[in-house]
């Protein structure tokens, strides 16, 4: 009997479950899946074809792997979620009953997810888990936020303050901050961890506002948020025992006390205190380790051509751990003291506020020791002569072009520069003009820190820099090129002269000729070193040269050597040109590779209409800003004239 082959039970229909499906295979509900499928790391998949997946449905159907739902079978998770469904029965039948004391019991024992072998198994290794820490951070710091709901509990946020503050402890020790920047969302921040590279984003610090619950599912968030907290807080030990700090940390101020929980103003401050203090090392140590000295490269330049600029790279990254090294800082109460605060610590700088307003200050206003005050205000009363009123941006500038800007771009009152941004890559379509002049700069500063005067030889120290030295045989034959162009100029000459004049003159200018012969071969023999300089005797030079002198050439009669014109390309054929071998191109291209081509030439077209948008949108602020001046100007001369 040979065995059917039946529709969608083989290949790609019986590779997929659907949502529903997948829910009855676990006998789990909607929410209780989703939590799991978050905390394994389990997604929705996209089938290569659809109606296939679906046993022939055209719908949309959110559709997942069949060998990722038999992997969550083998999970332990899925037994405390159904007893979790249990308890819930339970609770619900105490409190209908008003059995107080049993519905307590239960919430005692109500079953606990555990989280660490799941850690364990998405991350093998240190460094994959480093490689995810941009998400558990973001999540972390703006959990650290929010107050304490019915959704996001108390127990979460109280971790996610403590962790996000163990972890700007470790950026601080480890002098691992890069690069800084303001946006509306809030404070980016990336560091170089363990050789990895880190970004997260610290949001602005606004009153809490609840809203609609279809903007934004909590209940997905903290399923995120419980399974970071576990892991930030492997990450942050290991990250400790590193650098020889001790974990977990003991802070000078407490951060989950019930009076900072119920105050947020006081939360900020006590969080800000905490960070202006050094951590309690392992090793003894005060945290002031010097930086190991980069070994020479003995070998040879070709053998690894990039060696240079992988030093060079490691020079201005220890030059950047030391930026503000000997600089005290001192912020007024209007600026944002976290970023400040963390920042100018990074970096070794010190940093302090008014201790009336806020706890943790370490000196005060009136230290004639303090190098810049930041402020956040058009002016003020008292100022001390020997320290310079900065805007907070000098810091976040000076951060990222990795050097101490001049700060008079930067005094109270000044119109600031524009904040670029050090996320943009160096290939960008659209580069803003500010940003070219600081790479420039740049350029220019490392050029001085690399140059050498080469070594001068002893032949050579007494040419001076008007004397060329040239190859004689070059030179012989530039002097012989240059006497037959000479000749052939004048031959030229005389032949066109001679087409124009009738034949009575040619006879009358051939009797001048021979006797000017006579005449300037007298003169010759006299002074061989006379030049002749009137143009118009250049149609009788032909006859000057004795006949034997005259070189003998093949050339056809009228020809020269004649100045080049530049040719210069049309700009209308160019293009056409351009588009003819683009669509060539777009035909030779394979089937198969069509929409990888396709998505690549979509993904050009909308780059150039970016820079291109930012090209006319800077324009437009440069007119505006014209018209402006042009403006007031006009305005101060009427003040003047009246």
């Amino acid at each position: 009997m040979v065995k059917r082959n039946h529709k969608f039970k083989s290949g790609e229909g019986a590779m997929y479950y659907t949502r529903k499906a997948a829910m009855n295979k676990l006998q789990l509900n909607i929410k209780d899946f989703r939590q799991l499928c978050i905390l394994k790391g389990i997604y929705p998949r996209e089938p290569k074809h659809r109606a296939r997946a679906q046993h022939g449905s055209r719908e949309m159907k959110i559709l997942y792997h069949k060998k990722d739902i038999t992997f969550l079978l083998h999970e332990p998770i899925v037994w405390t979620l159904r007893d979790r469904k249990i308890f819930n029965r339970r609770i619900k039948h105490a409190a209908a009953k008003q059995n107080m004391n049993l519905r307590d019991i239960r919430l005692h024992n109500y079953p606990q997810l555990k989280l660490d072998h799941i850690v364990k198994e998405r991350y093998p290794t240190f460094i994959d888990a480093i490689k995810e820490l941009d998400d558990c951070m973001t999540l972390l710091f703006m959990f650290s936020t929010f107050p304490a709901t019915k959704i996001i509990t108390r127990e979460l946020t109280r971790m996610s303050r403590r962790l996000t503050v163990e972890f700007m402890h470790y950026v601080i020790a480890a002098q691992a901050l890069r690069k800084v920047f303001i946006s509306i969302k809030g404070y980016y921040f990336q560091a170089e961890i363990k050789g990895e590279t880190v970004t997260w984003i610290v949001p602005h610090y606004f009153p809490y506002s609840p809203h609609r619950g279809e903007m934004v599912d909590l209940s997905i968030m903290k399923s995120f948020g419980d399974f970071f907290t576990v892991m930030a807080g492997f990450i942050n030990y290991r990250l400790y025992h590193s650098i020889n700090l001790v974990y977990p940390p003991q802070f000078a101020h407490s951060l989950d006390s019930d009076e900072t929980m119920g105050n947020e103003q006081k939360f900020v401050s006590e969080r800000i205190a905490a960070l202006n203090v050094e951590l309690l090392r392992s090793d003894g140590g005060n945290g002031d380790t010097e930086e190991p000295e980069l070994l020479e490269w003995t070998g040879n330049d070709e053998e690894l051509p990039h060696v240079s600029q992988i030093r060079q790279e490691a020079q201005n990254v220890n030059k950047l751990k030391t930026l503000f090294k000997g600089l005290k800082f001192f912020l007024n109460r209007e600026v944002p003291r976290e970023p400040l605060v963390f920042i100018i610590r990074c970096f070794g700088g010190k940093v302090s506020w008014d201790k009336t307003m806020f706890v943790g200050a370490t000196f005060d206003e009136s230290d004639e020791t303090i190098t810049h005050q930041i402020v956040d205000r058009p002016s003020m009363e008292k100022q001390h002569i020997s320290r310079d009123y900065i805007q907070p941006q000098w810091v976040f500038d000076s951060v990222n072009q990795r050097r101490l800007l001049p700060t008079n771009k930067y005094f109270m009152g000044a119109v600031l520069p524009p904040h670029l941004s050090p996320f943009t890559s160096a290939n960008a379509r659209y580069v803003p003009p500010e940003e070219l002049a600081a790479r420039k700069a740049a350029e220019g500063e490392e050029e001085e820190e690399t140059f050498e005067p080469a070594e001068v030889n002893a032949d050579q120290e007494h040419i001076s820099d008007d004397e060329e030295v040239q190859d004689p045989e070059n030179e012989q034959e530039m002097q012989d090129y240059a006497l037959m162009k000479a000749f052939n100029d004048e031959r030229t000459d005389s032949l066109n002269s001679g087409k124009k004049e009738g034949a009575d003159d040619a006879t009358d200018n051939g009797k001048d000729a021979a006797e000017k012969k006579q005449q300037q071969n007298g003169d010759a023999e006299s002074d061989d070193e006379e030049e002749e300089e009137d143009d118009d005797d250049g149609e009788e030079e032909e006859d000057v040269m004795p006949k034997k002198q005259k070189p003998v050439s093949n050339k056809p009669k009228g020809m020269a050597v004649r100045r080049g014109t530049v040719y210069r390309e049309n700009e209308a054929e160019k293009k056409i040109v351009d588009k003819q071998e683009e669509a060539l191109r777009a035909r030779m291209v394979k089937s198969r590779h069509r929409k990888l081509y396709s998505k690549l030439v979509e993904r050009e077209k909308k780059a150039d209409k970016n820079a291109r948008l930012l090209a006319n949108k800077r324009e437009r602020i440069e007119k505006q800003k014209r018209a402006e001046q042009m403006e007031k100007q006009k305005q101060q001369r009427k003040q003047i004239l009246a």
